[in-house]
């Protein structure tokens, strides 16, 4: 009887599958089940019962109160959105920028990406603090300010800015992009390490004849830069887009809210509604995003 080879194709698949596979186990028997009973939630009222609780079906009773009665749930999702519209772009470009510049030959490279790397490992403490407000406290205790107006010193700079982009004839809504990232700026950098890091990745994983061949035709660095770099890390573009925008909508307001209002309000109904909401609307910029950036994708075999 003779043995049917599998093709290359059937080969790669079946990598893949055993790539994945650790994450699919782990999503059946660690994430399904809470994913299914979050949803019940959602659509039921639960009261404390002996031995547990109690579920009464209330069909979509809890998501038409986030959308028409709560007075914050609208305006944190669409804070929470715009935000993360002005962060992905911020954080993609400045993580490129980083990555190319730390991927040049030059003399201490290793103690440069230490040094640059060191506050993005260790920025996690101070994010802490500036999200529990001791940055107001710590400015306050510097300055000797004592009215709780220490938050006003770091928006100075943005107004100033602002003034002066405004005298120089730039457009408003270019100027409110350009104040929204220079105010940002710890925030971008704190944000980009895992970016960095794929991008300089993807970089040292081009073959350096490609560049030597472009070079022997007479090419310069920016049409390198956009014919040979650009598309090889395109792959890895659309991964660092996916990784921003899911980072982005774990650490806001929003979320705060979700889970200050199951472990506060101890209001799990309207908690899982409100999870099922930030899931979905996350979902579709997903889609939305690697539907519009897969097609410029370039894949090198």
């Amino acid at each position: 009887m003779k043995i049917i080879q599998p093709t290359l194709s059937t080969k790669r698949s079946l990598y893949g599958v055993l790539f994945v596979a650790p994450w699919l186990f782990g999503f059946i028997f660690l994430f399904a089940i809470p994913l299914y009973e979050s949803f019940v939630y959602s659509l039921s009222e639960l009261k404390l019962a002996i031995g547990g609780f109690e579920t009464t079906f209330k069909g979509l009773a809890y998501y038409k109160e986030l959308f028409t009665v709560h007075p914050t749930f609208n305006r944190l999702l669409v804070d929470s959105t715009v935000e993360m519209l002005l962060n992905v772009p911020s954080i993609v470009i400045f993580s490129l920028f980083a990555a190319t510049l730390l991927n040049q030959k030059f003399r201490g490279r290793g103690i440069a990406r230490a040094i640059f790397f060191l506050p993005v490992l260790l920025s996690a403490s101070v994010l802490s603090l500036e999200m529990s407000n001791g940055l107001g406290d710590v400015v306050s205790g510097i300055t000797g300010d004592t009215n709780g107006n220490a938050g006003e010193m770091f928006s100075m700079g943005g107004k100033e800015l602002m003034f002066l982009l405004m005298d120089a004839g730039v457009p408003l809504q270019l100027i409110g992009f350009i104040v929204d990232f220079v105010t940002q700026i710890y925030q971008v950098i704190s944000k980009s390490g895992v970016q960095i890091l794929i991008f300089l990745a993807a970089l040292q994983s081009i073959s350096p004849s490609l560049y030597e061949a472009a070079k022997i035709e007479g090419t310069t660095g920016y049409e390198a830069f956009w014919k040979i770099t650009f598309p090889m890390i395109s792959p890895m573009l659309l991964t660092n887009i996916v990784y921003t925008i899911i980072d982005s909508f774990t650490n806001n307001k929003l979320n705060k809210l979700i889970m200050d209002t199951a472990f506060q309000s101890l209001n799990f109904s309207q908690s899982a509604a409100m999870a099922w909401v930030y899931f979905a609307m996350t979902s579709l910029i997903l889609v939305v995003a690697v539907g519009l950036i897969s097609r410029k994708v370039f894949y090198h075999d």
